[in-house]
């Protein structure tokens, strides 16, 4: 059974950061793509970014140069270092792993088959 559960999220200042954390049981992170994705209130869920089985990344163009993705293979656990908050930033957070190792990485949703329960990432201004 696949689970993935999210931890880390807190209320920040503009400007702070935070690493999020996905732990998984049931799949290995590194053999697969994995994404962290967010859902404000009111807003459809986004995609923030996303990790290859090869060690590259990507990222949506609004966390560019300030969220780093990257994982820990002997935990098995996906991070998200998310510096230079903004109040725009606030969502809650879900980690997300896709089905088959041979899938391809995408910033879609709908390629992601296993879902986190999320973490609430709170920036006040």
């Amino acid at each position: 059974q696949v689970q993935l559960v999210e931890s880390g999220g807190d209320s920040v200042q503009a400007g702070g950061s935070l690493r999020l954390s996905c732990t998984a049981s049931g799949v290995t992170v590194s053999s697969r793509c994995m994404g962290w994705f967010r859902q404000a209130p009111g807003k459809e869920r986004e995609a923030v970014a996303s990790l290859k089985r090869d060690g590259s990344t990507i990222y949506v163009g609004p966390v560019k140069g300030r969220f780093t993705i990257s994982q820990d293979n002997v935990k098995n656990i996906l991070y998200l270092q998310m510096n230079i908050l903004k109040p725009e930033d606030t969502a809650m957070y879900y980690c997300a792993a896709v089905r088959y190792t041979s899938s391809g990485c995408y910033l879609d949703s709908q390629l992601y088959t296993y879902w986190g329960q999320g973490t609430q990432v709170t920036v006040s201004s």
